[in-house]
């Protein structure tokens, strides 16, 4: 039976956004790449995003090389699951690379492509949309608001109005970190009548709020029905059981306890008290701890861990000992790290 990995988007699900996993010498650990992609299938997400900002921008550049080969290691890993996974690999640069790399997703299986705009920091409005046009006649997109302190820029209502008027559009991943630009995307998409198009949250500051809110517009209402985040690249097994619990419950005191209580664990990993700074290493320092890393190498070696954001990593892992998911891991920890 064919998949309709659009339908599932619509039904809401979790989708960690994958880091890349290297050894001392800033190369390849293609064991423990495999790994992760293994632990988040065990943890029960309804996809996996690769290619896309935690797995590093750098493995395009042609001195690393590493775009192809990462999203293949995801995918043999995916083939190899007893249940359809969605597929969606990041997409970035100008015109003709986003093209290129549109078009190795849909060799090696993938359903879509997460596309960045970072390239066109100046670009108009009418630029923005003709380049998002040009990747959807490829493969269907998924829109992406990525936060401007880490390489995004400002996306105004009428970009996501027009943007909202492509056929294969099929999901947008909200992540300005700002209230009001999320509501300019929601208001956007309603307004375009787009029932089609599945809406994620990719605030990792306000993951909860952002799943409990009926977005209200008049007589129109809409619910962001899943969450594609590098917050959930950690603790994936509690990530699965908070999308599923948020989606399914009412707005009660506890799980808006429970979200402050994420945005706090967020706080340390993604570095926010230094502009993100240490946001990768900081990930990649909670995978160490569960065993599933070896390190927190990143592509650029300048990029690891601020000043106090271990002992922020210290602080909320003892404060929240119920978030982490370190027993899950355990367990099965060696089967994943198997050949």
């Amino acid at each position: 039976m064919t998949f309709d990995f659009h339908a599932r988007l619509l039904s809401g699900m979790a989708i960690p956004a994958h880091p890349l996993a290297l050894n001392a010498n800033r190369k390849l650990d293609e064991r423990r790449q495999r790994a992760l992609t293994r632990y988040y299938i065990a943890s029960g997400v309804g996809g996996v995003a690769v290619g896309v900002h935690t797995t590093q921008f750098a493995i395009r550049d042609s001195k690393v090389g590493l775009f192809r080969t990462v999203l293949e290691l995801a995918a043999e890993e995916m083939n190899r699951a007893s249940r359809p996974l969605v597929r969606i690999g990041g997409v970035c640069g100008q015109t003709s690379q986003a093209i290129s790399e549109a078009e190795t997703l849909l060799k090696l299986g993938y359903h879509a492509a997460l596309l960045s705009l970072s390239a066109f920091p100046a670009a108009s409005i009418d630029y923005l949309v003709g380049h998002c046009r040009t990747i959807a006649d490829v493969i269907p997109v998924v829109g992406f608001y990525l936060q401007p302190s880490v390489g995004g820029r400002i996306l105004s209502y009428d970009f996501w109005r027009r943007f909202a008027e492509i056929e294969n559009v099929v999901a947008i991943k909200i992540a300005p970190f700002n209230r009001y630009q999320t509501l300019d995307v929601v208001r956007a998409v309603v307004d375009a009548g787009r029932d089609d198009i599945a809406l994620y949250t990719g605030n990792d500051d306000s993951i909860v709020s952002d799943l409990l809110t009926t977005y209200r517009f008049g007589d129109r209402e809409r619910r962001i029905v899943g969450g594609l985040l590098g917050h959930w690249s950690v603790w994936s097994q509690r990530a699965v059981e908070v999308q599923n619990l948020c989606c399914k419950a009412d707005v009660t005191p506890e799980l808006l306890k429970l979200g402050a209580e994420i945005t706090d664990c967020n706080s340390a990993f993604f570095d926010a008290a230094n502009g993100f700074r240490g946001c990768i290493a900081g990930l990649h320092e909670v995978l160490r701890r569960q065993g599933l890393l070896k390190g927190l190498w990143c592509l650029d070696g300048s990029e690891t861990l601020s000043p106090g954001q271990l002992a922020e990593i210290d602080r909320v892992y003892a404060a929240y000992p119920h978030l982490n998911d370190d027993v899950f891991v355990r367990s099965h920890l060696d089967e994943w790290l198997k050949s």
